[in-house]
């Protein structure tokens, strides 16, 4: 299959690819700046980041750093959509807020992309009434498609009964919930990250189609047991090269190729389309996985 064949669907890119302000926003906050010493140790060093000021590059050159230029990728690799969300994640250090995109900034990058952005809203599950309400207003003024929420960085599994409004409002608005699954990379506790703290959401909201993130590492078997189970919980492998896939979660594969072939989602994390396209192209999977995941599964899901 050429770079080409398929349009691709980026399910879960990030604001910062195509505006580097908002990466030095977020890395004002300990837990960014942790993680741009960890997980991203290996690009701090080969851009020469010393200083914590210069921390913010490490994702920000990831990018393309406009809005005309991640268009220009796009059509140069074949990616028809890429979705960016308002990325509401809390700081269990400094009890605020680390990054929460204002509706209205994300509105204006969809704008300028002429439709190539899929806007995402956010949830605060300290501040309920207030994100329901920029909630209905992102889906039904700005036609947003999704929400994605991060109940790790919150302290919560998604099982706890603050994240309950949020379900109930997106099987309303009739719109998916996405949420990360998994380990943090920053310092954020983890422990709520289990896969399998889904289960109930799905047994007590089984029309809502809930789209698992980050691909549930380490605890890949409790993704997969869920996206299997369920029939309309789904799984993104973003914030993961697929090349790390292949070789950190086998099973996924397996799983991709075969019983979840209708379940899986393509994104990048802001990791880079052109990456992240070629390496999943290259992967051991038939041409129909690869439709599906690239492409198909994401206008099914997200209702495209």
């Amino acid at each position: 299959m050429e770079l080409k064949d398929v349009q691709a669907i980026d399910t879960m890119c990030r604001a910062y690819y195509c505006d580097p302000e908002i990466a030095k926003e977020v890395f004002r906050h300990y837990e960014f700046q942790i993680m741009g010493i960890t997980t991203f140790g290996g690009v701090m060093r080969k851009l020469g980041i010393k200083e914590p000021s210069e921390l913010w590059r490490v994702l920000a050159d990831l990018g393309k750093g406009s809005v005309e230029a991640m268009l220009q990728e796009m059509d140069e690799i074949g990616v028809e959509y890429v979705f960016m969300d308002q990325m509401i994640i809390w700081s269990v250090r400094e009890h605020t807020e680390m990054c929460h995109i204002p509706l209205e900034q994300l509105v204006k990058l969809c704008d300028a992309a002429d439709g190539r952005i899929i806007g995402g809203a956010g949830y605060n599950p300290f501040r309920i009434k207030e994100s329901l309400k920029e909630v209905e207003t992102a889906v039904r003024d700005y036609g947003f498609k999704y929400v994605w929420f991060h109940p790790i960085s919150f302290g919560l599994r998604p099982n706890d009964k603050k994240c309950y409004p949020l379900y109930a409002k997106c099987l309303e608005l009739e719109i998916p919930v996405c949420m990360q699954v998994g380990h943090s990379a920053e310092p954020l506790p983890s422990e709520p990250g289990h896969p399998m703290y889904v289960d109930e959401v799905a047994i007590d909201f089984p029309d809502l189609k809930i789209v698992l993130t980050h691909t549930g590492w380490p605890w890949v078997d409790e993704w997969i047991s869920m996206l299997w189970r369920h029939p309309h919980v789904y799984g993104n492998i973003g914030a993961y090269y697929p090349s790390d896939v292949a070789r950190r979660m086998p099973q996924i594969i397996d799983f991709m190729d075969r019983r979840g072939r209708d379940k899986v989602l393509w994104a990048t994390n802001g990791f880079g389309l052109t990456r992240c396209k070629k390496e999943f192209l290259e992967l051991p999977l038939k041409d129909e996985t690869k439709r599906r995941v690239l492409r198909e599964n994401a206008i099914k899901v997200f209702g495209l």
